[in-house]
């Protein structure tokens, strides 16, 4: 053994040594081996040397185009020292004759044939040509694969001969020295060795690769350049027998030829030259459109894949990167109105990477010099390191990946979504993710994005809370959208001139004034502050969250609604028990930011000299002008005159005008809690606490009701939320609303004689995302005796998973059937329903792209016609087809709405739909809206955190939710929304964000009234008087004219139009009352129709047609959200005030006493400040 181990050789030094640096020299035994192939022979190594060898044979392509310059250098040098008036008599030696003395008339050969070739030149040239055709014969060699006339015949081989085979002929025959040899032709050669190097040998050698274009480019340039340069030299030497040009003469004219200008002052006089000048011709014509057309082609190519975004650009400017699967117009108009919203963003570009080819939609916008200087579009792939170079997504500040809701397949698209993501992501690790997912079980795979938004969880949690808190769709969407400030009243401030002046979202003032108020208080926004920096809030710290809030909103006009503490949770409305910090970062709701106002005292200082009495309001919109806060730009704002500080005493009220009745006192808001006290979970333990006002069997089914978080979720990410649960999960038979059990006999909703009205969700499946509807509608804070029944019409039956998470939830049922069928909609009880939701279908894909809201927006329609006094939730994929939604042709408010919506698209507003009723009113949503949601993460990375907050997506301790307060006329007596503030800051914590209003439209014309109140008579061919017969039929009801004020408002306003126009009715024509009657009685037979319907298709059903709502029409109301109002706005009856109220949890004193649906209090006058 020891034998057999001397005889192995030692290994190399270099296997030694770094198996030394191993370790494990000792136990490794190598042998070197060396394969011998066909490479080692000595036409392989020259090969290998002069063609495959990257370097190498890149030296010597770049030696060979160096050599054929310096031919070409050469011939120029020859033709600059040749004498055209003295040529060669022949050969080398003979005497020179003088052309110039023969007459051009005759025609000599000689002095094309040779010329005058110095010895020095003469000797360059065979050495240059000697090399040349070394390297030729070698490359044959080299290239030779057993056909030699393939070699031969090539045409850069003849030029080759052509060029070097006379000059070594030369060197043995003198005589020949001075024969003519058209070096000239070598730029041909050195063209090709040029295509050569770049195509094949730069682009390896340097390892980056050029674009088609700038080879075809480079390609077109050179045969320019040698076309030039042929005709240039030849006509130059064929003219020696003629007009003797120079070199300079020939070069003017080949450039007034070739540009079709000619001027004919040079031409050529015999006939060679002009043989050579229709040849040269007549090539270009040939080769120069080919050359062009592939140059267009590529350019054409180019420009739909988008090029390559500049390296350059991308290290000293900044850009972000938006991957999409289909780029459509809406999305991409949405993104850079957001985004280009911002006034730091302005210097930003935008790099579109989509692997689809522009529309012709697209193309066009890509135009306007607005974006054409700062998007640029690149076609390609997310999932191509190569196309993720191109968009320079190491570089890039952001990426924004979007999915493609479009898509039949919405999983399939989030799939593509989730790869994106993860391509992204292992290219450039350092790039922030912005990540669009459809549906909630895909998105824990781009959980690593810094902020992801899931289209299916917003959407259900927005329709389930439109139904308890009316239009929070309307809401949150104008709380995402950037207004850019310039939708505020001008006259109470100044707006100093700025070099850039943005869009705005609401444009001029409307004509009318519930436009006026919408417009004005839609421009609010979600802004941050620390606590620390701010010039508003800094003189708060120390003070309760509650009191901040109502005293900064008293005296700026600013809504204090959410705090975040170092390294903590956003908590909204932490409650008085939270005391401000300067480290705090404060969130609050105004047109602008307060880093954009500045304080002005100019007027306080003018009142005080002219000692003016102050008064508390300005303006003529009655704003105070301390409520004024600064749009886009550096504002001036006015501060109140009196200087009260919010400590002394006078700060705790609001100044009113005086009244003559005697007002009722609201307590002020104390700085500091008095005491507070630790959470307790009484709620979840005392059933009782909502059962004091519940019948006994009521009781008992609430006393099966517990508090406590779903055991079972059906998607993974879900945040737990505490909701009211059942203490035994509920059978599936059970579950199942149309169909009787062994559990359950009924078989339709009346029968099961709920105490609350049903909500009704209409959708094609029951997805996951459905369960973000049910759990806000569950909700631990939600009063037992006021959750509703849901019921799920499905078109296919819900899988298993799902029924299993809902089934923990009280008064769920499902039910399979269609919106389209009547009979469906009747058992699953929607003639006593408060709200539908009609949700849209996944699959509704049409081969226009608008038209796949149409089966929704007639299906919605005829659920008008047939329940018109139905709250109807419809969720369209198109906003611009809201239009449609209770579409009138003939309704002149309507048509008023779509000329200001048109009005507002040519000045490139972003919600051009908002003054539209439906959506004003929060009956119609878009999830396509809440795409802004992620564009402005980029800039507020905190809005997707608030916006689940408000929704009841996440459920931080401590932090509150979004809520709703009803003013009945017990709180009229508060009369301002300054003194609600109050109110509620100061007993139950609450803090109001906005108000949801409904006005009484007036009729547009005295036909409308007429057929109104034709309607509401028994028989309209009797012929008694109109008013009689409308006011007969209102006195008939007293009842709901008692349970609706609103309804009784509107009654006598028409009563008092009708007396008014009851002198001037036998004026009217008798062709004009016949046509009024028969519009009347048109209308009257269609009401009928559907009337009668709905109750033959209820008997048929077996249902009782008792309870069928033969309601009124709608159409005279109108709806609208006042966002953060002034504190001088005016409390109207049935006004909907939307709050923030504390978690019930934390609550804030231990004397707090319970909450009621109305505010209204009896304060302790001791503790109380009189207003």
């Amino acid at each position: 053994m020891g034998e057999l181990e001397k005889e192995v050789l030692p290994l190399p030094p270099r296997y030694r040594f770094r198996d030394l640096l191993l370790g494990d020299w000792q136990a490794d035994e190598r042998v070197q081996v060396e394969f011998y192939v066909n490479e080692n022979t000595f036409k392989e190594r020259l090969k290998l040397f002069f063609i495959k060898n990257q370097r190498s044979s890149l030296r010597v392509r770049l030696f060979n185009f160096s050599l054929k310059l310096l031919s070409c250098f050469l011939y120029i040098i020859r033709v600059l020292l040749d004498d055209p008036q003295e040529g060669p008599g022949g050969c080398w030696g003979c005497p020179k004759l003088n052309l110039s003395a023969q007459p051009l008339a005759r025609f000599d050969w000689a002095p094309i044939v040779w010329v005058n070739r110095p010895l020095p030149l003469w000797g360059l040239q065979v050495l240059v040509a000697l090399i040349s055709f070394l390297e030729t014969m070698l490359l044959v060699y080299l290239g030779y694969k057993g056909n030699l006339w393939e070699q031969v015949l090539r045409v850069p081989f003849m030029l080759e001969m052509m060029n070097t085979v006379p000059f070594l002929v030369t060197v043995f025959w003198p005589p020949l020295r001075n024969l003519f040899i058209p070096v000239f032709l070598n730029c041909w050669l050195a063209k090709h060795a040029l295509e050569n190097m770049i195509q094949n040998d730069l682009h390896r050698a340097i390892q980056r690769t050029h674009s088609a274009m700038f080879n075809q480019v480079l390609i077109l340039v050179c045969t320019l350049v040698c076309l030039m340069f042929t005709c240039i030299c030849g006509i130059q030497h064929l003219e020696r027998a003629g007009n003797n040009l120079t070199f300079f003469d020939s070069l003017y004219f080949c450039i007034v030829t070739f540009s079709t200008v000619g001027f004919g002052d040079v031409t050529p006089r015999i006939w060679p030259s002009q043989l050579l000048v229709v040849i040269m011709i007549c090539v270009a014509l040939i080769v120069l459109p080919i050359q062009f057309e592939q140059l267009a082609f590529l350019w054409m190519e180019r420009q739909k894949s988008g090029g390559n975004y500049s390296r350059y650009r991308a290290q000293t400017e900044k850009h972000v990167v938006l991957c999409v699967s289909a780029l459509k117009i809406d999305l991409l108009m949405d993104f850079l109105n957001e985004f280009y919203a911002h006034p730091r963003l302005q210097d930003y570009y935008v790099v579109i990477l989509c692997p689809t080819e522009m529309d012709l939609a697209v193309r066009r916008v890509l135009q306007i010099p607005l974006w054409s200087q700062r998007v640029i579009f690149l076609q390609g792939s997310a999932l191509k390191d190569q196309d993720l170079m191109r968009a320079k997504m190491d570089d890039a500040e952001a990426c924004f990946i979007l999915s493609n809701r479009f898509e039949g397949d919405r999983g399939a698209a989030d799939h593509q979504t989730i790869l994106r993501a993860w391509a992204v992501k292992d290219f450039a690790p350092n790039c922030p993710l912005y990540v669009q997912i459809l549906k909630p079980e895909n998105k824990f795979h781009v959980k690593f994005a810094e902020h992801v938004v899931c289209e299916e969880e917003f959407k259900f949690a927005m329709l389930a809370l439109n139904c308890v808190c009316p239009a929070t769709s309307t809401l949150v969407t104008l709380l995402v959208h950037t207004s850019r400030g310039q939708a505020a009243p001008v006259e109470p401030f100044r707006q100093r001139p700025g070099p850039w002046q943005p869009l705005c979202r609401a444009g001029p003032a409307s004509p009318e004034q519930w436009q006026q108020m919408y417009s004005r208080c839609s421009a609010s926004e979600i802004h941050h502050v620390r606590l620390g920096d701010s010039k508003f809030l800094g003189q708060y710290e120390g003070k309760s969250f509650t009191y901040a809030s109502f005293h900064a909103h008293k005296k700026y006009g600013l809504c204090l609604i959410g705090v975040c503490q170092e390294d903590k949770n956003i908590l909204l409305n932490p409650g008085p028990c939270h005391i401000l910090a300067s480290s705090d970062t404060c969130f609050y709701i105004n047109i602008s930011k307060e880093e954009n106002s500045a304080f002005v005292l100019r007027q306080q200082e003018q009142r005080r000299q002219r000692r003016l009495p102050t008064t508390a309001y300005h303006g003529l919109t009655r704003l105070p002008v301390h409520s004024i806060i600064a749009s886009m730009g550096t504002v001036a704002m006015d501060l109140p005159e009196s200087g009260s500080s919010p400590d002394s005493a006078d700060g705790t009220t609001l100044g009113l005008p005086a009244d003559s009745e005697r007002p009722r006192s609201i307590a002020p808001v104390l700085e500091v809690a008095a005491a507070c006290r630790s959470p307790t979970f009484e709620l979840l333990s005392d059933p009782s606490e909502d059962e004091a006002g519940l019948s006994d069997d009521d009781a008992a089914t609430s006393g099966a009701w517990v508090k406590g978080y779903p055991p079972t979720s059906p998607y993974i990410g879900s945040s737990p939320t505490l909701c009211h649960l059942v203490r035994e999960k509920i059978p599936f038979c059970c579950l199942r609303l149309d169909k009787s059990c062994p559990h359950c006999p009924y078989e339709d909703a009346r029968a099961y004689r709920f105490q609350n009205k049903l909500l009704i969700l209409s959708a094609e499946r029951a997805g996951n995302g459905l369960y973000n509807f049910v759990a806000p509608l569950r909700a631990y804070y939600r009063p037992r005796q006021e959750l509703s029944p849901l019921v799920l019409l499905l078109e296919t039956a819900p899988e298993t998973h799902f029924l299993e998470a809902v089934r923990w939830f009280p008064l769920v049922y499902y039910m399979v059937g269609s919106i389209d069928s009547l009979d469906d909609l009747l058992r699953c009880g929607v003639s006593f329903a408060a709200s539908v939701v009609v949700v849209d279908k996944e699959s509704s894909i049409a081969q226009e792209d608008y038209m796949a809201d149409a089966k929704t927006i007639v299906n919605v329609q005829t659920l008008f016609r047939l329940f018109p006094g139905l709250n109807i939730i419809t969720e369209l994929t198109h906003p611009a087809n809201m239009r449609f939604m209770r579409f009138k042709a003939k309704d002149r408010g309507a048509l008023a709405l779509s000329k200001l919506e048109k009005k507002e698209r040519e000045k490139g507003s972003n919600l051009v739909f908002m003054f539209r009723l439906p959506f004003a009113a929060g009956k119609v949503f878009s999830v396509s809206m809440l795409d802004t949601l992620l564009y402005q993460s980029f800039v507020k990375g905190y809005m997707i955190s608030i916006t689940r907050l408000l929704l009841g997506l996440d459920s931080t301790p401590g932090s509150g939710f979004l809520c709703v307060l009803k003013v009945t006329e017990d709180d009229l007596w508060i009369r301002s929304y300054g003194r609600l503030y109050q109110k509620l800051c100061s007993s139950t914590g609450d803090i109001p964000i906005g108000i949801y209003r409904t006005e009484s439209q007036p009729a547009p014309s005295a036909e409308r009234q007429v057929s109104a109140s034709g309607e509401d008579c028994e028989d309209p061919l009797e012929p008694h008087d109109t008013l009689a017969c409308h006011l007969g039929h209102r006195d008939s009801v007293p009842g709901d004219q008692a349970e609706h004020p609103l309804l009784r408002r509107k009654s006598m306003q028409w009563a008092r139009r009708l007396s008014r126009k009851g002198g001037r009715l036998p004026s009217k024509t008798a062709a004009e009352r016949i046509s009024q009657q028969r519009l009347t009685l048109s209308r009257r037979s269609e009401h009928q129709e559907l009337s009668a319907l709905v109750k033959t298709r209820m008997k048929h059903l077996g249902l009782s047609a008792a309870g069928y709502m033969e309601v009124m029409d709608h159409d005279n109301t109108l709806s609208y959200i006042l966002l953060n109002p002034s504190p001088a706005t005016r409390l109207e009856l049935n006004d909907v005030v939307y709050l923030i109220r504390p978690d019930p949890l934390t609550l804030v004193s231990p004397g707090s006493p319970g909450r009621k649906a109305s505010v209204s209090r009896a304060e302790d006058p001791k503790d109380s400040t009189r207003l």
